[in-house]
């Protein structure tokens, strides 16, 4: 019997022309490999219909011996940047979403082996084609090919493993918020993170705290979440120690981890409940960010903390108009116990103050209201800090996963701490503004100068809007994470 050689695929990039009588316009992979073929790809190209449009691709075959496909994808214009509009650099955007296309079409051939231009910009490239590539089957018989991607004729491998990582990172988030809350209940998502780490050098701890740990800290919002399931909460702590000095204060990452949230005695409608497994998309975001950190060994201390449990209802649930008393000491009326993230971080927020941080980093899936503010384009951010603000936003722009800052106004911290029982009421008086209502509840835990609340209800998930991103769950905004614990490790000021 004849066996098959394996076949192997090719991604090459082509630019939109800037001017109608320019010739076609190929990337530096693309002249290359067009030269070796003696012309024939600008030829094939040319023969086979309009100029590719940005997103766009045509498929060839039998170019050359070493492919058996040629998937050429259009990167748009090449003179591009930073959008100051849309805030984000739409060169590394295009390319994102142009070699996610061309991966896609290599996978739907099953060709298991892909080398990828990397277009100018490989970590972009890389991203793409990782990004692009990951689907949610493990449950499932019927599986997707298996593609594995590799740079393409450049010298740029240490940008393309570091979007190789940025993706994975992303991806990791992606599989943890997508899979059945019956599967990743706390106690197994503090394990993938302890299996995860377990390999990588002494710079990593884990400590996974159960129960007994969680009442001696006092954590009385977190347990009154907790109280009305089967399952038992767990609060994860994740020590990273990139920088040389142990004693630099650390960034400290916290993120909301409700395995699964029915919205307790408040009971969401059973339309889209399912979709509640991901409310641990911040816990998701910030162990999946500190993970890569660690990988690429950045020069910095980052502390993680997930309290992670699930939001049920039973008979020892918490009911509306109970009241309950957070690490602070500070009391909370809990009248809606469907807002019960804002409960389980005002208690992981306090445990964070006892590290000195440099800064407060918290995300969290918090309000549908923030979702109906700005939708999937970008992640609330709720701030004290220009500073913190500024390499938040100056990240997002580098990785297409964008922040819009949002108002931490006294007009809404009114609203949370005028309570008929207790120092602060978990719901706004009003229904206006509910994603600012939960920020200001969240401000009453934070002493630090400087502190960020992303509210990431609204990017969760992904219909369509993320081009390079397939349907469900999303793992944003981990990228951006990522890449501002990278600014924050290039940024000496003492603050």
């Amino acid at each position: 019997m004849d066996i098959q050689p394996q076949r192997k695929g090719l991604v090459l990039g082509v630019y939109e022309k800037e001017k109608e009588e320019e010739s076609l316009i190929l990337t530096t992979a693309g002249e290359n490999f067009d030269n070796a073929v003696s012309g024939k790809l600008r030829d094939q190209l040319s023969r086979s219909g309009p100029a590719l449009k940005k997103g766009k691709s045509r498929i060839f075959y039998g170019l050359h011996e070493d492919f058996s496909s040629i998937v050429v994808v259009g990167l748009g214009k090449k003179s591009i940047g930073v959008n100051q509009q849309e805030i984000w650099n739409e060169a590394k955007e295009n390319i994102r979403a142009a070699v996610s296309v061309g991966c896609r079409q290599m996978q739907d051939m099953e060709i298991a082996q892909v080398e990828v231009d990397p277009c100018g910009d490989a970590q972009a490239a890389a991203e793409g084609a990782v990004l692009g590539l990951f689907e949610y089957d493990e449950l499932k018989k019927k599986k997707k090919k298996a593609v594995t991607t590799h740079l393409h004729g450049s010298s740029e491998h240490k940008a393309w493993e570091k979007g190789v990582l940025y993706a994975e990172g992303q991806n990791l988030a992606r599989h943890l918020m997508e899979a059945p809350a019956n599967y990743i209940t706390p106690t197994k998502f503090a394990e993938i993170f302890e299996q995860k780490l377990a390999s990588m050098d002494s710079s990593v701890k884990v400590f996974t705290r159960s129960k007994p740990w969680i009442e001696e800290q006092q954590m009385g919002a977190f347990l009154s979440v907790a109280k009305g399931s089967e399952e038992p909460p767990i609060f994860l702590e994740i020590h990273y120690s990139g920088s040389s000095d142990a004693s630099q204060p650390p960034l400290v990452f916290v993120g909301k981890g409700v395995t699964f949230d029915s919205g307790g005695i408040s009971l969401k409608p059973s339309s889209g409940m399912d979709a509640m497994r991901a409310d641990m998309g911040g816990a998701a975001t910030i162990c999946s960010a500190i993970m890569i950190a660690a990988k690429l060994k950045l020069p910095i201390n980052i502390i993680g903390l997930a309290p992670l449990c699930e939001n049920m209802p039973s008979g020892g649930a918490n009911k509306p108009g109970d009241v309950v008393k957070a690490k602070n000491g500070k009391t909370i009326q809990v009248d809606n116990t469907d807002a019960e993230g804002r409960l389980i971080l005002a208690d992981a927020l306090c445990y964070a103050h006892s590290f000195n941080p440099r800064a407060i980093v918290n995300a969290a899936t918090l309000t549908g209201a923030m979702d109906v503010a700005l939708g999937s384009a970008a992640a609330g951010v709720f701030t004290n800090s220009s500073w913190l603000w500024t390499h938040l936003q100056e990240a997002s722009v580098i990785t297409g996963d964008r922040v819009w800052r949002m108002p931490l106004f006294e007009h809404y911290s009114k609203q949370v701490t005028e309570s008929a029982l207790a120092d602060l009421n978990n719901i706004g008086k009003y229904r206006s503004g509910g994603a600012c209502t939960a920020a200001a509840f969240l401000k009453e835990f934070v002493t630090a100068p400087h502190w960020a609340h992303l509210d990431i209800a609204g990017v969760m998930s992904n219909k369509d809007e993320v081009p390079y991103l397939r349907k469900g769950m999303s793992g944003r905004p981990t990228r951006t994470l990522i890449e501002f614990a990278t600014r924050l490790s290039e940024d000496n000021q003492t603050v």
